[in-house]
């Protein structure tokens, strides 16, 4: 009589494992990249959050000179560092706004936004002007 062994061989173990082995290493890259890929996303939305609030900020006090700035974006956002710039677009009262959000340890360019802002040229001639009193602020001329 012959008895007939059931089950695998070592061989068929070894694929199988193989298999498993290259199953569960492809999920891994898988979650890592969707991981960095995430924190990327949120890196650039808050430097773009960021920078589109430094232009509202010049839009709204509406008084900005041509010129370069750069600062910190403050102890809650430690790993940015903003560059504005302000030029003059060609065109009386119309400038050229660049903000640039970087990495502050490695200096390398997060986000950009760029826009035109306009602001009135002051007129000597008119009596309703704005004009900045000794204090810096604003108000209208009597």
């Amino acid at each position: 009589m012959r008895h007939q062994h059931s089950g695998f061989s070592l061989i068929e173990v070894i694929c199988a494992i193989s298999i498993l082995a290259i199953a569960v290493v492809g999920l891994t890259e898988g979650i890592t990249l969707a991981l960095q890929s995430n924190k990327e996303s949120e890196r650039q939305s808050t430097a773009a959050l960021y920078a589109a609030g430094l232009i509202e900020t010049l839009r709204a006090e509406g008084d900005f000179e041509d010129g370069e700035k750069e600062g910190d974006c403050g102890e809650g956002l430690s790993l940015y560092h903003w560059k504005e710039s302000i030029s003059a677009a060609g065109i009386a009262g119309l400038h050229h706004v660049k903000v640039a959000i970087e990495n502050a340890k490695s200096g390398k360019s997060i986000y950009e936004l760029e826009t035109l802002l306009f602001q009135s040229p002051e007129d000597t001639t008119s009596s309703n002007s704005t004009r900045r009193d000794q204090t810096g602020t604003r108000r209208r001329r009597p």
